[in-house]
């Protein structure tokens, strides 16, 4: 099996990464955005403020450093999303069988 970082993309696969990729990014934002506005309604103290503002701060570091398009990264970009349950591996299909492989044997062990 090749180490991660020497697989090739192709045209096609990497059209099917952009759109997997965008489907999870939405996913995820989505939900933020719904728990956002729950805490945000909830709001009462200036303490209440402050832990908004640091748990949107964590978020936006976390997403910044999950959503890693370049090629060398995304078989366990994919690894991750599939296993945070943002992406399924059915709308990985069009990739080739052995990146889908190691993306599903690297859900196990991330």
């Amino acid at each position: 099996m090749a180490k991660t970082t020497e697989f090739q993309w192709s045209a096609e696969e990497m059209a099917v990464a952009k759109l997997a990729f965008s489907k999870a990014y939405r996913r995820e934002i989505d939900t933020l955005v719904r728990v956002v506005r729950d805490r945000a309604s909830s709001l009462n103290t200036m303490d209440d403020i402050w832990q908004l503002h640091d748990f949107l701060s964590a978020r936006r570091h976390e997403l910044d450093g999950k959503y890693d398009d370049r090629e060398s990264a995304l078989i366990f970009v994919f690894s991750s999303l599939v296993k945070e349950g943002w992406l399924s591996l059915d709308e990985l299909a069009g990739l080739d069988p052995e990146k889908v492989s190691k993306i599903s044997a690297l859900t196990r062990i991330l």
